[in-house]
């Protein structure tokens, strides 16, 4: 995430899921004098609340913000505050919130990660996946349905370089984007493409961690698969819309005109087009090429359209 991050904890709970979602990622700094960002963990020391039966599901997430901080809370005594200015955060979990440690990884952990990662070196947050070759890298997005952690598979086994699947933030004087490349969540759907396949074998034995939208994924870690991940951070040379409607027997890419990708990017990244440092990275991002891959016969067509891409030499400006 282009900074040293370091956490304390008075919970070894905690301490492990930390090592569960960062521990063995390659480091991906910006310049040799990355920021330091220091972010404490702790258990609140109240007893569970005896309930019958238990809850299914963590209690919600609610964000917070004011005076200066940033934050999230749930009616549990969960919550995170955080200060960017200082590069620091307090991530407090109940332990009714400890008994669901994957929402404690992906709500708490990483909101508190990101953000501080994001507001203290003026990176672009964008919910997208991430994938390069040779150093350059392609933005994927496209809506739920659409198919982007099968093409993201896919590239994964055609040893593209990962860099994230669905958060990448971009640097937006240099267009160098960074990502967290620790899990590929994918549905058992996404399978059928893969045959009798080691690979197949291998996401088959993940866990299966569930969403709040009821949806279950398995959760493939990628560190330990033999996968190529980003070593540094990707020099973004496009972006692809990842389309849900079937080519058919008409083209599977289609290029662009700049000022219709901007509009689709702005629409998509709501988020991140509201802060100071968009303008800066949609003005870089024009220049760019804007793509849509449309669905094909087999996800490795629209991989080999993604290679294409990312082998071709200078910029595409429709």
């Amino acid at each position: 995430m282009g900074g040293r991050f370091r956490f304390e904890s008075n919970c070894e709970e905690l301490l492990a899921l930390v090592d569960a979602a960062y521990a063995g990622l390659p480091g991906q700094q910006f310049s040799p004098t990355s920021k330091d960002f220091l972010i404490k963990l702790m258990v609140t020391p109240n007893p569970p609340i005896r309930r019958a039966p238990g809850p299914r599901e963590p209690p919600p997430i609610s964000m917070l913000n004011g005076a200066g901080f940033l934050g999230s809370a749930s009616p549990s005594s969960t919550f995170v505050v955080l200060c960017p200015e200082k590069r620091t955060g307090l991530v407090s979990v109940s332990r009714e919130m400890l008994r669901f440690p994957y929402h404690v990884r992906y709500e708490l952990l990483e909101f508190a990660v990101f953000t501080l990662a994001c507001r203290s070196q003026g990176l672009v947050p964008l919910h997208a996946a991430c994938v390069g070759l040779d150093g350059r890298g392609l933005l994927l997005m496209g809506p739920s349905g659409s198919g982007k952690s099968t093409i993201a598979l896919q590239c994964l086994l055609e040893r593209f370089d990962f860099l994230s699947e669905d958060s990448a933030f971009v640097v937006p004087n240099s267009m160098r984007a960074t990502g967290i490349a620790n899990f590929l969540h994918v549905r058992a759907d996404s399978l059928r493409w893969l045959g009798r396949s080691r690979a197949r074998s291998m996401i088959r034995n993940s866990p299966v961690i569930r969403r709040r939208s009821g949806v279950e994924k398995f959760e493939v870690d990628l560190r330990r698969g033999g996968f190529k991940l980003a070593k540094a951070p990707l020099k973004i040379v496009g972006v692809v819309f990842l389309s849900p409607q079937a080519a058919g027997t008409g083209p599977l890419l289609r290029l662009l005109p700049a000022r219709e990708t901007l509009t689709r990017l702005k629409r998509e990244q709501a988020y991140g087009a509201g802060l100071p440092q968009w303008r800066t990275f949609s003005r870089n991002l024009s220049h760019l090429g804007g793509f849509e891959i449309l669905r094909g016969a087999h996800p490795s067509a629209s991989v080999a359209m993604l290679r294409s891409l990312l082998q071709q030499n200078g910029s595409h400006s429709p």
